[in-house]
């Protein structure tokens, strides 16, 4: 018998949960003034840079370049998963366009790094004279623009209470589960706006390391600061993109089966009063924090699959579910 159970009476639910995929507008918003400052910014520092002849300020500025990209990047993905959001093409909403956007966000991220590795190892082996205080004070305007714009898009998410809901299994061992769905299942988190995120992170991170190397170079006459903090502002830079891109990439390719949200679904199907055991299952993740999944389940009880379906009904993160059952 097979029953898909996205019945008329669940649908109008389902489109309510899926009201994320319409967007995030306040983090659109915020994206969107950071964007504009870090371009404001950007001139600052390209010019200033060259004037002074700093190559951390200078790095920091053509870096800050591709932060502008990718926050305008970040802003065009919120646009089109609004605009879309109604689209019936779109089987599982729109969400999966700002998973795009952090994933390129991610491979300009790289770039960032490899550009900062260039540019540092050749000031590295042809040095020459910096204007020391003009390049400071730069540095520290940026580093300002870039913590206002850090605090604009930081994660609202990661300022949540937990929620706790009571869980009344049919299960031969009843018992009540208190769940951070946020941080078991790790993707109420907004990977477009964490993308926007690191970028301004990023580039605190290098005006900081251009800031301490160019009081070392005016206190000390160590020029060589400056080449070697772009080396080091680039490492940070390669780690935080590819912790965003295994995130980004994961979701994109439904890699998704080792989820936390897989054992509740095996849990509430076989662990509960009718005897029953999942043949094949398939679970991806459709919007923050919501997850469709496919079962075949065999069981020797006379149930139908709503039976399973209102087992599974207890976890709000499974928005779409589709079960086949067979007698065995």
């Amino acid at each position: 018998m097979d029953l898909d159970l996205d019945l008329d009476a669940i649908a109008d639910a389902r489109r309510h949960d899926h009201a994320f995929d319409a967007g995030n507008p306040m983090a659109e918003r915020n994206v969107r003034r950071a964007m504009w400052l870090t371009l404001a910014m950007m001139v600052v520092e390209i010019a200033g840079g060259w004037w002074v002849n700093s190559m951390a300020v200078l790095a920091d500025g053509w870096h800050m370049s591709s932060h502008a990209l990718a926050l305008g990047l970040a802003a065009f993905a919120y646009a089109c998963a609004r605009r879309f959001a109604g689209d019936r093409r779109f089987a599982f909403g729109t969400w999966k366009i700002e998973i795009l956007g952090g994933y390129t966000s991610a491979i300009l991220l790289m770039g960032v790094a490899l550009l900062m590795v260039f540019q540092s190892v050749e000031r590295l082996f042809r040095p020459s004279q910096i204007h020391y205080a003009q390049a400071i004070a730069i540095a520290i305007v940026g580093l300002a623009v870039n913590l206002l714009c850090a605090w604009w898009l930081r994660d609202h998410h990661a300022h949540d209470h937990p929620h706790g809901h009571g869980h009344g299994h049919a299960h031969a061992h009843d018992h009540d589960h208190d769940h951070d769905h946020r941080d078991h299942h790790g993707h109420h988190h907004d990977l477009n706006q964490r993308s926007a995120y690191l970028h301004v992170i990023a580039d605190a991170a290098t005006s900081v390391l251009a800031i301490v190397a160019l009081f070392g170079g005016l206190v000390f006459g160590a020029a060589w600061l400056d080449p070697v903090m772009g080396l080091v502002g680039a490492g940070l830079v390669a780690v935080w993109a590819r912790g965003l891109l295994r995130d980004s990439v994961r979701i994109l390719l439904d890699a998704q089966m080792d989820a936390p949200v897989v054992a509740e679904i095996r849990e509430a199907i076989e662990g509960g009063a009718i005897p029953a055991r999942i043949s094949d299952l398939h679970v991806w993740q459709v919007g923050r924090g919501k997850f469709a999944c496919m079962a075949e389940v065999v069981t020797s009880s006379p149930v139908d699959a709503e039976a399973f379906h209102r087992a599974l009904s207890v976890h709000e993160e499974i928005v779409h579910v589709t079960i086949e059952v067979r007698s065995g």
